[in-house]
């Protein structure tokens, strides 16, 4: 899987499966169920170490956990997070950058509208995908987790800093928690692959965190999830049934979007 095939799924209306991934077995399960996108997310502070949030994370953990998908993935094309605090600079976020490709990622995540630092990772041959709406990352300043977008003026600003990193180079986005016509229209306005979380059913593909998808996770249920191993007998026919509802667009409903 490239980033040309996924520009032209887009294209041609269809559905893009995103996963987290946090290691090679469930790399390897996941690419046999059709996931397209392997994400190795900072979520995993949350979901592996037990954290509140995933501010803990370091380098380290995501070079660690890119390089265990990376031996267990052959086709899956894998996105890891810069975790906080890696790109608090341009050099120092292209030193991280580069150590996260050369762990085995495709393609690096960054939170909020980093637009100058996008940029300069682009020119320096870094794939890069961009994350609006609710950033985890500044989930202290967000004062919790909270739907984004739901007023003119801050739906305004997230499509603005959404077309902003477009421009400076951003080859995907990632969609949290905002509301679904907002993310409608995004999807239709950006060229690129928006990939929606807690966005509703109209972004070019979904993401779930796999413990969430797994209903494997102890912490809240969250009202965008579902658990589809509860409907399955087993983890790969689990990974698989996502794999179609996602294709089908059958999820997200209504029930899991704002």
């Amino acid at each position: 899987m490239t980033l040309k095939q996924l520009q032209e799924m887009k294209t041609r209306g269809e559905k893009i499966a995103v996963l987290t991934c946090y290691d090679a077995s469930f790399a390897t399960l996941m690419e046999a169920a059709g996931v397209e996108v392997l994400l190795v997310g900072d979520s995993l502070g949350m979901v592996l170490q037990g954290g509140k949030d995933t501010l803990g994370v370091t380098m380290q953990d995501m070079l660690y956990h890119t390089d265990c998908v990376a031996a267990g993935a052959k086709s899956a094309f894998i996105i890891t997070d810069m975790p906080y605090g890696s790109d608090q600079s341009l050099d120092l976020a292209l030193d991280n950058a580069n150590d996260l490709i050369n762990a085995g990622a495709h393609m690096v995540k960054l939170e909020g509208a980093k637009t100058e630092t996008v940029r300069y990772l682009v020119q320096r041959g870094i794939a890069v995908c961009g994350h609006l709406g609710f950033t985890p990352q500044s989930v202290r300043q967000l004062g919790g987790y909270k739907v984004q977008g739901r007023d003119a003026d801050t739906a305004e600003k997230i499509l603005k800093d959404a077309l902003s990193l477009q421009q400076a180079g951003a080859s995907m986005l990632v969609l949290e928690m905002v509301p679904a016509t907002l993310a409608k229209q995004m999807s239709q306005q950006l060229s690129v692959p928006v990939i929606g979380i807690g966005a509703g059913i109209d972004c070019d593909g979904q993401v779930l965190v796999l413990h969430d998808a797994l209903g494997m996770y102890p912490g809240k249920t969250l009202k965008f999830t579902r658990n589809f191993l509860h409907e399955n007998n087993s983890i790969p026919e689990a990974l698989s049934a996502y794999v179609q509802a996602v294709k089908n667009a059958s999820f997200p409903a209504k029930e899991h979007s704002f």
